[in-house]
């Protein structure tokens, strides 16, 4: 294990891990296609695996979305954003000239939970035609409504992009440098990417990062948004954000998703046969589970190979890690 002063190591015995089980799941993540895995328990780095050798940067895909909730919490703690309830065409006139007068009632709130009604059909399928597109922001704010806002949840990376450009215009800096001077420097994040278009840093997904960085900004919020005595993120926004406010894709078959709340989702017990546990998930397989009970943090990336194949990264938590789980 590398050494990191903000993530110090710790003994996977001593902290209550069957090293045993450890390394027999070891030995199945390579078929399973995994590339890191990283586990921290009781605020240490107690085990992880890489299938290079060692961590390295890599892309996390939509757990972006997760890191940029945060920095939505904490610009409403700041006061620079109202809230979840403030209309996202107060800071987007791409919104508010809209001939869909229906589109000014779309809040923040509604893209953080995926359910500003936006016609964003087949999983995400338009983000690709946003990214081809010369405005993304005009590209999404210009897409009809399926819906009328708050009433249905579909899945929408535009949306995430949108709250970037909210974030950016409202605090008059990129979300990259907004997440460095309130998180990242903090966490001792040094190597960090986070793609951008015109100035605006990718909002569903974008971030490059190491898998111990992930695990990092997982324990703040494992710790309710403290780190070193310092409140980072604002509790009651840490609290929001785990919490469900729509049933999200909880029947879905494997159950890779869940309910969601403030751009993370939600793995219920009764689903996953071990402790509710939120999540942030990113394309592939990329996920960060965030497992209170047990005080645990895991960071799983893995070879992305079709949607329903990241079950096996959820497997290797609630069938792998959790049975090492002593006390």
């Amino acid at each position: 294990m590398q050494d990191d002063s903000n993530l110090p190591q710790g003994s996977a015995a001593e902290n209550g891990m069957d090293i045993a089980r450890l390394e027999a799941l070891a030995s199945q993540l390579p078929e399973w296609g995994m590339r890191d895995v990283v586990v921290v328990r009781h605020g240490q780095l107690v085990w992880e695996w890489h299938a290079a050798g060692d961590d390295r940067l890599a892309a996390i895909y939509s757990c972006t979305k997760s890191i940029l909730s945060a920095l939505v919490g904490i610009a409403i703690g700041q006061g620079i954003l109202a809230g979840p309830e403030q209309p996202a065409a107060e800071l987007l006139p791409e919104l508010a000239e809209a001939a869909d007068e229906r589109k000014r009632a779309i809040t923040i709130g509604h893209l953080l939970t995926m359910t500003s009604g936006l016609e964003w059909p087949d999983f995400d399928k338009p983000y690709r035609r946003m990214k081809a597109s010369a405005d993304w922001v005009r590209y999404v704010a210009e897409t009809p409504l399926a819906h009328a806002p708050g009433q249905v949840f579909a899945y929408n990376s535009g949306g995430s992009h949108l709250l970037s450009a909210i974030l950016t215009r409202a605090t008059g800096e990129s979300a990259l440098a907004f997440a460095r001077k309130h998180i990242l420097d903090k966490l001792g994040v040094r190597d960090v990417r986070w793609n951008d278009h015109g100035g605006i840093n990718e909002g569903g997904t974008g971030i490059h990062m190491s898998s111990r960085d992930l695990a990092k900004f997982g324990l703040l919020y494992l710790q309710g948004g403290r780190w070193g005595g310092e409140q980072l993120v604002p509790e009651w926004w840490v609290r929001a954000s785990l919490s469900p406010k729509h049933k999200g894709l909880m029947n879905y078959e494997p159950p890779i998703y869940g309910q969601y709340g403030y751009h993370w989702w939600i793995s219920e017990r009764s689903a996953n046969r071990w402790a509710d546990c939120p999540f942030a998930f990113g394309y592939g397989g990329q996920c960060l589970f965030i497992v209170p009970p047990a005080d645990l943090v895991v960071v799983v990336r893995k070879r992305p190979a079709g949607r329903n194949q990241a079950i096996l990264s959820h497997r290797v938590l609630f069938d792998g890690i959790a049975e090492a789980v002593l006390s």
